[in-house]
């Protein structure tokens, strides 16, 4: 049971960690047992956006990280149900529907991909050096790896493309006039190209983290009561004797969150502070849906809220506080290193309880 449609099980599901909104069965971005990471953005094409219940770009990218032991596996999983089932439905847990298409990443220790939608038609390009990012708009041109079958038939038939010449899929499939949120992805599109041009060759976790941190291109959005809802990096050593290490924030607005390490191990402790309590009648399982609202927030996203407040109203004490955080930060960026350069040796135990630990000194800090 996904978040509006059922889809038939699979034999066998790989052990994911997600970040997710609370209301909905998918995830906004995750990671799986074999080192699998998705990330989804939000688009707006020529395809129609349908209010039909169907999947949600945020479904597909839990289904391809429980379904696929590789990002191509993933990839494979993720088209497949598209092409099956549709995307449609509200993303947002409000009365008026939201609805869009969706793009991915995808990466795993040897490779990585960016697949983008149109409503079931999709183009996958395969990246296979340097980096890439993606926001709210098409970006792969006429770089395509694999794409669905009837996508150019599709382009042609609707007399967005003549048929001749090359066929660059974000030219084709991008609106004419796109609506003024899509003239705002083109920006942060750029400044996280531009971002991650400047530490080519050098790029760590920390690189990424400030980049999520970066409130100038509008990668970190703070404004107009919009927040940035939770941020991950992930590190993927290519040797497949070290593990993947999943930093992820489970709180909003990461210029002032901590980057927590998350690693996958038997019996890792659950940790209840940053997950969201379950409703009997939750409105959003009640037909019609969204009729009410309810309190969905953890007791670690509760905790950073207040703490927002403080930051905002006594500057003095909040940066002293931000300082306590990002040395918590550090001590996890430190312990990554370590790890992964074989200088420690963490007992499976310790790896276990990472994540419950990080999360329970950050509130004792608040």
């Amino acid at each position: 049971q996904c978040t509006y449609v059922e889809v038939e099980q699979a034999p066998r599901t790989h052990a994911v960690v997600l970040s997710r909104p609370a209301w909905l069965w998918g995830a906004e971005m995750g990671a799986n047992e074999h080192g699998v990471c998705v990330g989804n953005e939000g688009v707006w094409t020529r395809e129609p956006v349908g209010e039909d219940e169907a999947l949600l770009g945020m479904d597909l990218v839990r289904l391809g990280l429980e379904r696929g032991s590789s990002a191509r596996e993933a990839l494979e999983v993720m088209v497949g149900l598209l092409e099956r089932y549709g995307q449609g439905g509200s993303c947002k847990e409000e009365p008026v529907p939201f609805t869009y298409h969706n793009t991915f990443l995808l990466a795993d220790r040897t490779e990585a991909w960016v697949l983008e939608t149109a409503g079931r038609y999709w183009a996958a390009q395969q990246i296979r050096e340097g980096s890439r990012n993606i926001s709210n708009q098409l970006s792969i041109g006429t770089d395509i790896t694999a794409e669905h079958t009837g996508l150019r038939q599709r382009a042609h038939s609707q007399g967005w493309w003549s048929g001749d010449g090359q066929f660059s899929f974000a030219d084709v499939f991008s609106l004419p006039q796109p609506p003024p949120r899509m003239e705002a992805a083109k920006s942060r599109y750029r400044a996280g190209k531009e971002l991650l041009r400047q530490h080519a060759g050098h790029i760590t976790a920390e690189t990424i983290m400030r980049i999520l941190r970066d409130k100038a291109s509008g990668i970190c959005v703070d404004s107009e009561g919009f927040r940035t809802a939770g941020s991950m990096v992930s590190v993927l050593p290519r040797n497949p004797a070290l593990p993947c290490v999943h930093f992820f924030t489970a709180t909003p607005d990461p210029s002032r969150s901590v980057f927590k390490p998350f690693v996958f191990v038997a019996d890792v402790k659950p940790t209840p502070q940053v997950r969201s309590p379950t409703f009997r009648d939750d409105p959003a399982k009640q037909i019609p849906r969204f009729q009410s609202t309810v309190d969905r927030r953890h007791e670690l996203y509760r905790r950073h809220q207040a703490v927002l407040e403080l930051m905002d109203h006594d500057q003095e004490r909040g940066q002293k506080l931000l300082q306590t955080l990002r040395e918590l930060e550090q001590q996890g960026l430190e312990g990554m290193k370590a790890l992964l350069d074989g200088t420690v040796a963490p007992s499976p135990e310790e790896l276990a309880d990472l994540f419950f630990d990080c999360v329970e000194a950050e509130l004792k800090f608040y």
